[in-house]
């Protein structure tokens, strides 16, 4: 390292991408607002939605989620799905986006909503299917 890298004054503005938690600077703060923070702390509680999952009483909905997503990892022998395969799931499970979003993701992508009787668009030839689906032998 050069003198003068070691006398450069730092400025924690002038970091980039990368928050350096020396600073104090809180890498969280950006991100509020969306509708999907779930981080306690002073008057922020847990919802009771998550509150009772988190204590065994779920919901019938939670409750058939959790048993299609297991159902899906165990006929397509995979262990950790994707995210794809987490929304194929949904759509399978009737799920339509027919209301505004809740979210506020900063204008990433535009909002849309579709009829409650929409197709799941899920559905593909046996062809088509994904060779990691398939049983080897």
């Amino acid at each position: 390292m050069t003198n003068h890298d070691q006398n450069r004054e730092f400025d924690p503005a002038d970091t980039g991408s990368v928050v350096d938690r020396r600073t104090g600077v809180d890498r969280r703060a950006g991100e509020s607002g969306t509708n999907l923070e779930r981080r306690r702390g002073p008057g922020r509680r847990l919802t009771d939605w998550v509150r009772t999952a988190e204590e065994g009483e779920m919901t019938q909905e939670q409750q058939m989620f959790l048993h299609a997503i297991d159902t899906f990892k165990r006929v397509n022998e995979v262990s950790f799905p994707t995210w794809t395969d987490v929304l194929e799931v949904v759509r399978r499970l009737g799920y339509r986006k027919t209301m505004s979003s809740e979210l506020n993701l900063n204008s990433r992508i535009e909002d849309w909503q579709e009829p409650s009787d929409a197709p799941s668009g899920v559905d593909r030839d046996e062809e088509e299917a994904p060779t990691r689906y398939r049983k080897a032998g």
